[in-house]
């Protein structure tokens, strides 16, 4: 599968190499254009419809978030390329793909192409598809702890868990919604083997009440209430993995 790619990177030894190791060992990389500066980045995203780009963080004037957020409705995966490990966060924050550090590993770079390309032919197979979960129906229960006792939850019944700090959300399909005193990782752990995925940080889903996959900015799923959930790019493979 080709993926239609930019690089925009300042630094025309950096760009140099990243073409020739892409052009030698990612040989599915079509790279249709370069940029050294966040406004030529912003011309070449807005004029092509790209499946990747290869985005260095610090240029002049501006940097790789700037840029994320002049283009607004991101509908690409992003490959961050630095020098400092210290934007790791704000690459995830900004739903990054993959992140790799200066001077670049051959063998890290086929990975992150490899982690997209992987991602890219998940989407096309399902483009125009209606969604099958691999998971069974869910027939267990889980229990949340209350003062005077416990509440018995059907884990079928559950559209999703937000995490709100140490808390977490639980939305129940008869619109009504439980605050837990665990954390989202708590339920991640407990729900795992009953069909949720984690799509987010803040994120917990129940794979079964999916009814839409919306591509974009990392991409969103739509439940069947119409709530639509956003898809952290670091997590949108595990969850594309559920359907067939």
């Amino acid at each position: 599968m080709k993926l239609k790619s930019i690089i925009v990177e300042d630094e025309e030894t950096s760009r140099d190499i990243l073409r020739n190791y892409l052009k030698k060992y990612c040989p599915n990389i079509d790279i249709i254009g370069e940029a050294s500066n966040i406004d030529d980045a912003l011309v070449l995203i807005r004029t092509h419809t790209l499946d990747l780009v290869f985005l260095d963080v610090e240029m002049p004037y501006g940097n790789a978030f700037d840029l994320l957020d002049k283009v607004g409705d991101v509908n690409f995966e992003t490959i961050f390329v630095t020098a400092y490990d210290h934007y790791a966060i704000e690459a995830l924050n900004a739903h990054a793909s993959y992140y790799l550090m200066k001077p670049i590993s051959i063998d890290d770079l086929i990975k992150a192409v490899d982690y997209v390309t992987d991602i890219k032919l998940k989407e096309e197979a399902l483009q125009d598809q209606v969604l099958v979960p691999n998971t069974n129906s869910v027939n267990g229960k889980i229990t949340i702890p209350q003062q005077n006792g416990f509440e018995v939850l059907e884990t079928a019944d559950i559209l999703y868990c937000k995490a709100d700090d140490n808390y977490t959300e639980i939305y129940l399909n008869n619109n009504k919604k439980r605050l837990v005193s665990k954390t989202l990782k708590y339920f991640e752990d407990i729900l795992s083997e009953s069909g949720f995925a984690r799509v987010h940080k803040s994120y917990l889903v129940n794979v079964n009440e999916v009814t839409k996959y919306l591509k974009g900015k990392g991409g969103c799923v739509e439940l069947s209430n119409g709530k639509q959930i956003m898809v952290s790019a670091s997590k949108k493979a595990n969850l594309l993995a559920y359907f067939k």
